[in-house]
C-alpha cells in the first residue's frame, strides 16, 4: 500500500499534517506515541484509498490490521509493533482502534450519507474515537475530557468534509454531505460534482458551518480546568481547524478552486500563544 514499511516518524513528515505543530508541545514519550498513533491513522487511510487496488483486497487489509490491534499481537509492521503497545499502556479498550478502522473501512464502498445523524456516526469512528485515544496519551485526569474528545473529534471531522467537498467529489465521487440537507437547501449533486456551485449551496455551507462551530463550543465548555494543560495539543489543532473554518466562512465557501490553509508563520504564531497559555496560565 501507499505508505508502505515507511517508520511512523516518516508517514508524519510526508504527510505535513497540522498535527506536527500541535505535537511539538509534548514530552518527548507522549508525543512518539502520538506519532505512531498518527501514523496508525495515516496509513489505514491510505489503505482505503490506495488507487488501483481493489475493494476486496483493501478490505481484507483492514481486517489484517483490525485483528492485530484488537488481539495486540506486533505482526512485523514499523507502524502497528508500536500502536499495539498503546492501549495496555494507556488504559484505553483495543476496540477503539477497531472502531477508527471499521470507519476507514466504510469509505471503500460508501459514499453517499442520507441523514446527519448517519453521517455523525461516520465521524464519530473516524474522529471522535481519535480524539478519545489522542487525551489518553495526552494525559487526562477528568473523565468528563472524553466528552470534550468527541465534540471535538466533530469539530473537526467538520471543518474536513467543508474544505473538502470539491477534492472529495473530484477525487473520489463522495459526497459526505447528508443527502436530506442537500433535498433541504436545494442543492443537485451535480453542482458538487461538476463544480459549479449555486448560492443555494452558498446557505448550505453556511448552515454546515454554524453546525461545526457549534461543536467547537461544545467541546470548550466540556473541558475540565484542571486538564486544560495536559490538552494544549488537541487546543492547537482546535486553534488551527477553527481559524480554517473562519476562513472558508470569510471567503464564501471556495471549496471547488483551493483547499483552504492557514501559512506557517500563523500556525508557529497560533503554537506559541497556546504554549505561553498554557505555561503562565494566561
Amino acid at each position: 500500500m501507499t505508505s508502505g514499511t515507511l517508520s511512523p516518524e516518516q508517514i508524519t513528515r510526508r504527510a505535513k499534517s497540522n498535527l506536527a505543530f500541535a505535537l511539538a508541545c509534548l514530552p518527548k514519550e507522549r508525543r512518539r506515541d502520538m506519532i505512531a498513533f498518527y501514523a496508525f491513522c495515516r496509513v489505514v487511510d491510505d489503505i482505503a484509498d490506495a488507487p488501483d487496488v481493489g475493494e476486496e483486497e483493501k478490505e481484507r487489509e483492514l481486517t489484517r490490521w483490525k485483528q492485530c490491534v484488537e488481539e495486540g499481537k506486533p505482526p512485523g509492521h514499523p507502524v502497528l509493533d508500536e500502536v499495539v503497545l498503546l492501549p495496555a499502556k494507556y488504559g484505553f479498550p483495543r476496540a477503539w482502534l477497531g472502531e477508527i478502522i471499521d470507519g476507514v473501512a466504510s469509505d471503500i464502498t460508501k459514499t453517499r450519507y442520507e441523514t446527519f445523524e448517519e453521517l455523525l456516526g461516520y465521524c464519530y469512528k473516524v474522529a471522535s474515537v481519535v480524539g478519545l485515544v489522542s487525551i489518553e496519551i495526552f494525559g487526562h485526569t477528568n473523565p468528563a475530557t472524553r466528552e470534550y474528545a468527541i465534540n471535538l473529534g466533530y469539530a473537526l471531522q467538520f471543518t474536513n468534509i467543508i474544505r473538502d467537498v470539491g477534492q472529495d467529489a473530484r477525487d473520489t465521487g463522495r459526497i459526505y454531505l447528508p443527502q436530506s440537507e442537500l433535498r433541504q437547501f436545494g442543492v443537485l449533486e451535480s453542482e458538487i460534482l461538476d463544480a459549479r456551485p449555486s448560492p443555494r449551496f452558498i446557505k448550505m455551507m453556511e448552515f454546515q458551518y454554524r453546525r461545526a462551530r457549534d461543536y467547537y463550543q461544545a467541546a470548550q465548555k466540556a473541558l475540565p480546568p484542571e486538564d486544560r494543560k495536559n490538552m494544549v495539543a488537541s487546543e492547537i489543532m482546535a486553534a488551527i481547524y477553527s481559524r480554517i473554518l473562519e476562513k472558508l466562512k470569510r471567503e464564501k465557501f471556495p471549496v471547488f478552486t483551493k483547499r483552504c490553509r492557514l501559512n506557517n508563520i500563523h500556525k508557529v504564531w497560533i503554537l506559541g500563544s497556546h504554549l505561553i497559555k498554557a505555561r503562565f496560565g494566561r
